[in-house]
């Protein structure tokens, strides 16, 4: 059975950086599209960023562009979100997500188009 793990959660100082990892186990996650969202307490699923199976496009919330960087490593199962310029608001609990289609760019927002996900990693960002 395949199942997303995801890492480099932590503290840090607003303004510090973060990488975090999604490993995949399993099937091999080099022929899907992948996504990141996140949920801070009390707030819905919010989409963070996506990235097409072959690492050629990526797609970012506006809040995110400029400061985060999505990449994958095909080879070793692995996504990866580099998050930079970290603010307070940033804090939440990070969820790495399969898609169940191509789907990719703007399409590639909406939660309910993702068919597995990771238990999630917690970032917190002291002001």
């Amino acid at each position: 059975q395949v199942q997303l793990v995801e890492s480099g959660g932590g503290l840090v100082q607003a303004g510090g950086s973060l990488r975090l990892s999604c490993a995949a186990s399993g099937r091999m996650l080099g022929i899907y599209n992948l996504g990141w969202f996140r949920q801070a307490p009390g707030k819905e699923r919010e989409f963070v960023a996506s990235i097409s199976w072959s690492g050629a496009s990526t797609y970012y919330a506006d809040a995110m562009k400029g400061r985060f960087t999505l990449s994958r490593d095909n080879a070793k199962n692995t996504l990866y979100l580099q998050m930079n310029s970290l603010k307070p608001e940033d804090k939440a609990i990070y969820y790495c997500a399969r898609s169940g289609g191509s789907y990719s760019g703007p399409s590639s927002r909406f939660d309910n188009l993702y068919d597995l996900w990771g238990k999630g990693t917690q970032v917190t960002v002291s002001s």
